[in-house]
């Protein structure tokens, strides 16, 4: 165990400030999410965990159940609850087209997305950053939620374009209302 993650064993960021626990992402249906990379509470593969630590930074196949009727945009929010912070950690944001089903590894790529994706800024860069958690901090709890929003994510008001802005800007700018929502955990420890 490193003498970081010792002294750090305790201090962990929680769920209370997750995307999923937001007011304005409240929803009243549920949106089945899964990956053909691990199963949920399962453990992250190394190929999606982020290359200093020997990943190859490749996102997760991630597939949900159909959004419902109405739904005009669908938000992927991916956050690290364990993070030593007083936020979670905002691994990827992306914005996507309702009509796309699925995401195949590696389509939340900052460079070159797959069609009907927009990813935007997340805490650490742009497009999917994948776990690379503090050696000996413990096992760290990676959420892939999914929000089916009934209106598109636009600028805040004096605010930066939704690419552009920073994540928990964006996130407490949405105000069109959740028609329903899904989550995976995936779990990676040093």
């Amino acid at each position: 165990m490193s003498l970081l993650g010792r002294i750090l064993s305790s201090r962990r960021a929680g769920e209370v400030h997750a995307a999923w626990n937001l007011p304005q992402l409240q929803g009243p249906d549920l949106l089945g999410v899964t990956s053909r990379h691990f199963v949920d509470g399962g453990p992250i593969p190394l190929e999606h965990c982020a290359k200093p630590i020997g990943g190859r930074n490749l996102s997760p196949h991630l597939a949900w159940s159909p959004p419902p009727a109405g739904t005009a945009q669908l938000l992927l929010v991916v956050e690290d609850i364990d993070v030593p912070l007083s936020r979670p950690a905002v691994h990827c944001l992306a914005l996507i087209d309702p009509a796309v089903e699925h995401l195949d590894s590696g389509a939340l790529a900052a460079r070159q997305p797959a069609a009907g994706v927009q990813v935007c800024r997340s805490t650490i860069g742009r497009g999917y950053q994948g776990p690379a958690p503090i050696k000996g901090h413990g096992p760290h709890h990676y959420t892939f939620q999914l929000f089916a929003l009934a209106g598109a994510v636009g600028s805040a008001p004096d605010g930066p374009a939704p690419d552009r802005a920073r994540p928990r800007a964006l996130l407490s700018a949405i105000a069109a209302p959740v028609l329903a929502r899904g989550r995976l955990t995936g779990i990676f420890e040093r």
